[in-house]
């Protein structure tokens, strides 16, 4: 009944054996990188444990904002993969690779600032969030093992762009091609000609045990909902055991600002996911908060002033005020849903960087934390303030009086102040040379000038 596959993992075999070079295999949780774990387990569990001769990594890609049901999902087939490959001794290891802390979603969007990823071309998430973490992993294990085998799991009908993307990558008459971009490394689509009806087939085979015991029903429940047609003339009406479920095939990070309605949120949530719901009202709020020119600075993070395609006056950042709101949603939605959305290693990031860019109190950060969760940081008691409440008013009411930015003051006084224990007064005067010249004491000029040319 399954013959295509026994051929597969025929293949598969004939491909292992050949050399010592380690397999690394992106794991997402869906069907087509869950059906090329399947097989290999099952390839390798064959094979005598002596011909098990070299690693296979299986690496997911943890951005740290995933759906909080799929990312629960996720960790717990890694866990699953890890005892099964050591209980088999299959020289299996799975990963999961996150984005570095200074690089995360919070990180960059309430401690620096960055406004929300916006269609069509400000993306600058993927890049941070999974191709940089899985570029570290991949060039890392280069660095170790000399060469690498990457397996994929596309297929050619899966969609056009996907068969156009295969096919002009294939050498006839090779089961490897070199990777497009990475040295030393090799791509291996076994599944390329499989086709769609028989990917749910497999996988729901005996009771819809995976090869790692787990139940590969519940993966299906994730994927019901929005396009029926291809699931249910498959395989027909399977027992959910009342498993919440949702109809996106590709399940990205909860707080997506890259469309106009998140699908994923929404069917997880029309079939009975209801604790999602104030994920999604918090994410459309980001995606309105985006587009208030209130919640934004005038000025880009360099300091820089321009000029939209409409002729109104681009917006940088999310203003410090609005940064401390999204953080105080952000901690209540966690109360409130019970969910870890924000780590404790972001915020000490946050709470640096707020530092560093003009808070003078130094308790921003800790005491929104401690206001909102009940309980304070462990650095909480580490915090003491550079200058007194009084101080800070006293300096507020002097830039307003003499129209100088508070913020400009802020940023210049912790500027000399982190660098007062350097020998050298240059380090100090180069710094506030940056700062000035960040846009700060010349926009009025800069405006006026746009203006005359328009």
């Amino acid at each position: 009944m399954f013959e295509e596959y026994a051929q597969i993992k025929k293949e598969m075999e004939l491909v292992y054996l050949h050399d010592r070079r380690p397999w690394m295999i992106g794991y997402s949780g869906g069907k087509d990188s869950t059906l090329l774990c399947q097989l290999v387990f099952e390839m390798l569990d064959a094979l005598p444990e002596e011909k098990r001769w070299k690693p296979v990594y299986i690496v997911t890609s943890d951005t740290m904002v995933e759906n909080p049901i799929v990312k629960a999902y996720m960790h717990k087939m890694n866990k699953a993969l890890n005892q099964a490959s050591e209980a088999r001794r299959l020289k299996i290891q799975a990963h999961i690779i996150y984005p570095e802390v200074h690089q995360t979603f919070w990180s960059l969007v309430i401690g620096r600032g960055y406004p929300t990823p916006e269609p069509p071309g400000f993306r600058w998430c993927t890049e941070r969030l999974k191709i940089n973490p899985s570029n570290v992993f991949t060039y890392n294990t280069i660095k170790q093992d000399g060469e690498i085998v990457i397996l994929l799991g596309v297929r050619k009908a899966e969609s056009r762009a996907r068969l156009r993307s295969i096919t002009s990558r294939e050498i006839e008459g090779k089961l490897l091609t070199p990777h497009p971009h990475i040295a030393k490394a090799y791509v291996y689509s076994p599944l390329s000609e499989v086709q769609n009806d028989r990917v749910w087939e497999y996988l729901l085979r005996d009771g819809g045990r995976s090869a790692w015991n787990t139940d590969n029903r519940y993966l299906y429940n994730l994927y019901r909902g929005e396009n029926l047609s291809e699931e249910d003339s498959v395989v027909g009406q399977v027992n959910k055991d009342n498993m919440k479920i949702t109809g996106n095939s590709r399940f990205g990070c909860w707080v997506c600002t890259m469309v106009k309605e998140d699908k994923s949120l929404k069917n997880f949530i029309d079939h009975g996911a209801t604790e999602l719901i104030p994920l999604r009202d918090f994410r459309n709020w980001l995606v309105d908060l985006r587009s208030n020119p209130q919640a934004r600075d005038y000025r880009r993070r360099n300091g820089t002033v321009y000029l939209m395609a409409n002729g109104e006056y681009g917006r940088g950042p999310f203003t410090m005020e609005t940064r401390r709101e999204i953080l105080r949603r952000l901690l209540q939605l966690e109360v409130d849903t019970g969910f870890e959305l924000i780590t404790i290693a972001e915020l000490k990031i946050i709470d640096k960087i707020w530092e560093d860019e003009g808070d003078l109190s130094r308790r921003a950060l800790v005491d929104i934390y401690a206001q909102v969760k009940g309980t304070r940081l462990p650095w909480d008691g580490y915090k003491k303030a550079k200058y007194d409440g009084d101080t800070v008013g006293l300096l507020q009411d002097l830039c307003e009086k003499y129209e100088v930015p508070f913020e400009l003051m802020s940023k210049l006084m912790i500027s000399v102040d982190n660098s007062k224990f350097y020998t050298r007064s240059a380090v100090s005067a180069k710094n506030v040379e940056k700062i000035l010249n960040e846009g700060w004491l010349h926009f009025d000029a800069v405006r006026e000038g746009l203006n005359h040319e328009n």
